[in-house]
């Protein structure tokens, strides 16, 4: 397998946004991912966005069916492919990068690479020692209804051999959404901002990047108001299969 660290061109120094979000309806984070990158060409810089949810909630993968969401969980259907991801012990990230951004011009693969060893570097200024998958989820596997954290893929984040970090893309004509979710099975075992802090301490190392802050507006939250209400909190979205 070629290393994307070898066979991709080194990231020059750039800024990227980031955004320290709270805690929101599983409707809310959908939308706010989309509205992320559909804002992406007018922000002009990639936005890496840390949230979490508001209640016990599962998200589901675009092309699967509503039937495998589990009994006593919320759930919204993602912008992403994927499995089913659990929203109860999780840490959340997003990532938006306009199209005109250098991660655009790489494979799919490697532009998973590039972010995935982001991860496993955080984790492991953390003392986890975190892997890179070289596995492909199996044709047997029923993508309508698997279960994201049971099925490592290629570049995902292993502790013990164990997938703790999946994630999934929407590539666009705006750009890329990359949606992460690191989950050790149980409770975290580090403190959210800790966990956020060696995030964007590993994406300036990695990936020679330097933070400023991200405001919402009221464009931008008015854009993720009507996305809640139009889309990610309507059952014609979150059944439509």
């Amino acid at each position: 397998m070629q290393d994307a660290l070898d066979s991709s061109p080194k990231p020059v120094p750039e800024e990227w946004y980031i955004w320290h979000d709270g805690s929101n309806s599983p409707a809310f984070n959908m939308a706010a991912d989309e509205a992320m990158l559909d804002t992406a060409i007018q922000r002009g810089k990639p936005l890496l966005r840390f949230y979490s949810w508001n209640c016990k909630a599962v998200s589901i993968g675009y092309i699967q069916c509503a039937s495998a969401v589990p009994d006593g969980f919320a759930f919204v259907r993602r912008p992403t492919g994927g499995g089913v991801v659990y929203h109860d012990f999780d840490f959340t990230y997003s990532l938006a990068f306009p199209s005109g951004h250098w991660l655009n011009t790489l494979d799919r693969n490697l532009s998973y690479d590039w972010i995935n060893r982001c991860v496993q570097k955080a984790l492991q200024s953390l003392k986890c020692q975190a892997s890179l998958s070289n596995d492909v989820i199996p044709h047997d596997v029923d993508r309508a209804l698997m279960v994201c954290f049971t099925n490592p893929t290629r570049y995902d984040v292993l502790l013990d051999g164990r997938k703790i970090a999946g994630s999934a893309q929407r590539r666009t004509a705006a750009g890329i959404l990359h949606q992460g979710s690191i989950h050790f099975g149980k409770e975290l075992p580090y403190p959210r901002q800790e966990l956020a802090n060696a995030l964007q301490a590993a994406f300036e190392e990695v990936m020679s990047v330097s933070f400023l802050p991200f405001q919402p507006t009221e464009d931008f939250l008015a854009i993720c108001k009507e996305k809640t209400e139009t889309k990610y909190g309507t059952p014609a979205w979150n059944n439509k299969r």
